[in-house]
């Protein structure tokens, strides 16, 4: 189960996601090893716990099987070349894991891009020491990592069309502005609901038709404004 993930190291944290097959692919396998949780968190003695932790201003980071359940989701989406936006970035470990899967090789591809948005300038700012921590400063010296302050509900239409979306906090219905930034095609992996919730993954085909797939029951917290 998802909560015996816990290892000792980084490595092991991310073998149990793997073993638990919460971890399927060799691609996210190899893109979460390259991310150490102890660069994103506050209490490094528990970075290898499976659990969500807190990091100031009433928001947290998730559980790091959830963040195994949302790569995996959205996968086929984070091609070399794509572009991603994380809504509620907070520490900005999920940013770091994206951007191992879109980078690519710019003269190839273009080159992935990550936008992260997050309405707590100072977490923002934290997020981006982090990434500089772990090994990330020129992706985002480069601007192939964005991390930016503001109404993450709004999203973030400058960078999009986006292939991908993650919101790491539950909108209490789904977010008009964020299906509208999806490309076509793309998809989001968002929790939805006030008490009761669930991840809801939604795909936007060809055509810009939409559909809507319940996946699971979940326990977030609220997607909400800076106040």
């Amino acid at each position: 189960m998802a909560w015996r993930c816990t290892g000792a190291t980084n490595a092991e944290l991310i073998k149990n996601l793997a073993r638990s097959q919460i971890i399927k692919s060799d691609r996210a396998l190899a893109a979460m090893n390259k991310v150490d949780r102890a660069h994103y968190v506050l209490w490094k003695d528990e970075a290898y716990q499976d659990s969500p932790q807190p990091i100031g201003y009433d928001a947290t980071i998730s559980a790091p099987h959830m963040h195994a359940h949302a790569t995996e989701n959205l996968i086929p989406f984070l091609k070399p070349g794509a572009r991603v936006l994380d809504v509620g970035s907070g520490s900005g470990y999920l940013c770091a894991i994206f951007y191992h899967l879109v980078a690519g090789d710019p003269k190839v591809t273009g080159g992935g891009k990550v936008v992260g948005i997050e309405h707590i300038p100072q977490l923002v700012e934290w997020s981006v020491g982090n990434l500089r921590k772990d090994g990330l400063g020129a992706a985002v010296d480069e601007g192939r990592i964005e991390m930016v302050a503001g109404d993450g509900r709004q999203g973030y239409a400058k960078e999009g069309p986006y292939d991908a979306i993650h919101v790491g906090a539950a909108a209490p219905t789904m977010p008009k502005a964020l299906v509208d930034q999806l490309a076509r095609p793309g998809r989001m992996f968002i929790p939805v609901g006030i008490g009761s919730q669930q991840i809801i993954q939604v795909d936007k085909d060809e055509e810009g038709r939409v559909t809507e797939t319940a996946l699971f029951d979940v326990m977030y917290v609220p997607l909400t404004d800076r106040p």
